[in-house]
């Protein structure tokens, strides 16, 4: 079968490059896209802004480079376009409570036709032609409790949920949607889809508690829950819950807490760090008594001491200075906006929402962060009398490595890159 790759130009702000760079569940998303469709090609073509396609007469899977899918739904969708014979386009109801409450918001790659939204794949059986049906993949939520607010504190009470997909797909057009794909989509769904396999599966249920018994440790402990590495250090008194994948070369200190998480490859973890929930890239570093709760940290960040982040995403080769503080709930309960596919704020359909930071920037300690704010790639921020309360986007002309005599030292690779891309055009 023959792959199309279609290119989507849009730079996700703040990072200042498209989807396909960007790491989801610890992996760039163009690699992650070829790894679960490994097993249906043979071949591949990309098509860039503009170029035109020879014609070909084989069976051919088309999508758009900013698609997050699992193997799950790519599996269902495969099954179900083959056994069509036809051409078809993957579509989704508004009934598909992930599809409504988390892929549309924000979005602008969904193309509304009639009852249905079209997402950006599509399947033909013998090459591509005029003319496909919509293919309707169900995304199979489950609606799981992650907050409880008491009634003083908003409109709204009891639990907070997200609606996780058994079956996950969305287009990254947003920050917003980073944070789904890599914990609603990813963290959330790991876990929905064990507890569904240990509540049918007698034999899987009777495996994990044999591991668990013959370890002597408790299930979520266990090796069959907690897959880790090659030349791993990990002290006796770190507590680890799964389901979490912790990569090779990784150092886990005394006192931390690792529970549903994916720590990547040569990451130091410091005294008493608590993860939950979190994606953890490629060698990060974490000090003593830094926090993540549903947060992205990417590659070669690093979070100082007393930091705590709650459903943020942080980009590759950042510093984010000790005690800072990334607030994710509006005081009085105001609507939350983000920016969405077209750059603009809009409602991000989030109750809370962390903040987030782009690429390979420096953050001065003891900042606070109001929710749903953005740091642009390449900026520097020290903390001042004038500046210590985040209350706004930041951009990178904001940046305070502008007025420093020493300003040629900061690298700023980014919006070289953004600069060379539209001197290009």
């Amino acid at each position: 079968m023959l792959k199309i790759i279609l290119h989507a130009q849009n730079h996700i702000m703040p990072f200042c490059e498209t989807a396909r760079e960007l790491r989801i569940q610890n992996s760039p998303l163009w690699l992650h896209q070829r790894n679960l469709l490994a097993p249906y090609v043979t071949r591949e073509m990309e098509l860039k802004q503009g170029e035109r396609m020879q014609p070909v007469r084989e069976p051919t899977i088309v999508y758009r480079d900013n698609l997050f899918f699992d193997e799950f739904y790519i599996k269902a969708f495969m099954e179900e376009a083959v056994k069509s014979n036809k051409p078809v386009r993957a579509a989704f109801k508004l009934s598909d409570a992930a599809f409504r409450e988390h892929a549309l918001p924000l979005s602008t790659s969904f193309t509304p036709a009639g009852s249905l939204y079209l997402a950006d794949l599509w399947y033909y059986p013998n090459g591509p032609v005029a003319g496909v049906d919509p293919l309707v993949i169900d995304m199979q939520a489950r609606e799981i409790g992650y907050y409880h607010v008491p009634t003083y504190m908003g409109d709204q009470s009891g639990d907070l949920v997200f609606q996780v997909p058994l079956r996950a797909m969305l287009a990254i057009d947003s920050w917003v949607h980073v944070f789904i794909a890599d914990m609603v989509f990813g963290q959330f769904a790991h876990g929905a889809r064990f507890e569904k396999r240990l509540n049918e599966d007698v034999g899987f249920k009777i495996n994990i508690l044999g591991k668990a018994i013959y370890e002597g440790r408790q299930v979520l402990e266990s090796s069959a829950l907690v897959k880790v590495g090659k030349g791993c250090v990990i002290d006796p008194s770190a507590i680890i819950h799964g389901p979490a994948i912790i990569g090779d070369n990784v150092t886990i200190n005394a006192g931390a807490v690792i529970e549903n998480s994916i720590i990547g490859n040569n990451v130091n973890i410091s005294q008493d760090v608590q993860v939950m929930l979190s994606v953890v890239g490629d060698g990060a570093f974490l000090p003593f008594r830094a926090a993540l709760f549903m947060t992205t940290l990417m590659e070669n960040s690093m979070l100082a001491q007393n930091t705590c982040l709650q459903m943020c995403v942080i980009g590759r080769n950042t510093f984010i200075g000790a005690g800072s503080t990334f607030t994710d709930y509006n005081l009085i309960p105001a609507p939350l906006r983000a920016r969405d596919g077209n750059g603009k704020l809009s409602l991000s359909n989030r109750p809370v929402l962390g903040g987030c930071v782009g690429h390979n920037c420096r953050i001065g300690s003891g900042m606070i962060v109001y929710p749903a704010r953005t740091i642009e790639s390449d900026v520097v921020l020290a903390a001042s009398t004038e500046r210590r309360v985040i209350d706004r986007d930041i951009t990178f002309d904001e940046s305070d490595h502008h007025h420093l005599k020493l300003a040629h030292l900061h690298q700023t690779p980014y919006h070289k890159n953004l600069k060379d891309s539209a001197e290009s055009w």
